[in-house]
């Protein structure tokens, strides 16, 4: 018997798609020069879904390097954030056809936990959820179950009756591994064939179709 929800935020609740390639682009084309710029789209976005400060070890072996990255990533992320990011179609019309059917919500999210509430913020989801776990409030980040798995105790739920909805792989891993049932999200950031390479327990092509998915009859 399903009594929760814990979704994934970019790529499944926001459309940030556009926001994170801009803000990677910017970031290795700072601090790597024209390295950077050779560096192509699908590199850049291929590890989206995972806390920044690991994807950010994809372009540089150097410390120092990494750590200007990050700090380019974040403070230009900070200027363009706010008009970029989008909610996915139906967002709060989904959050509250689950809320109202008594499902506890939550988010599971590699982002930061104040930079991630603020996005909620902006759409006025973010009174939807009864918790948020960030990067920086679990020491285990996605793909590793851990920040699932709190998600299902905050929420005061075992995981086996939570589902983890997402658009990425690491989702899937995550998820899986806290014992969830998982939705792949196939309007977010990943191929479809992606996500099926995690064999999914459900799939979901609209955050607006997915009452029905979860609720059916109920």
């Amino acid at each position: 018997m399903l009594k929760g929800v814990l979704f994934d935020l970019d790529g499944t609740l926001l459309d940030t798609h556009d926001l994170l390639l801009a803000t990677f682009r910017f970031a290795v084309r700072e601090v790597l020069g024209e390295a950077g710029e050779a560096i192509p789209d699908e590199v850049l976005m291929a590890k989206v879904g995972q806390p920044l400060v690991t994807q950010m070890w994809d372009f540089t072996d150097d410390e120092a390097t990494h750590d200007e990255l990050v700090r380019a990533y974040r403070e230009h992320n900070a200027l363009i954030h706010d008009d970029m990011v989008r909610a996915f179609p139906g967002a709060a019309q989904t959050l509250s056809a689950l809320r109202d059917a008594g499902l506890r919500l939550g988010v599971v999210t590699s982002k930061r936990h104040e930079p991630a509430l603020h996005g909620l913020s902006l759409f006025g989801l973010d009174g939807f959820f009864g918790c948020l776990v960030g990067a920086d409030d679990w020491p285990e980040h996605k793909p590793q179950p851990g920040p699932v798995t709190r998600g299902c105790e905050l929420l005061g739920i075992d995981a086996h009756s939570c589902a983890y909805v997402g658009d990425s792989p690491f989702d899937m891993q995550a998820g899986g591994g806290a014992g969830c049932l998982t939705v792949a999200a196939r309007w977010g950031m990943f191929p479809a064939e992606v996500l099926e390479e995690q064999h999914p327990h459900l799939r979901c092509d609209a955050l607006a179709d997915l009452p029905a998915l979860l609720l059916g009859d109920r």
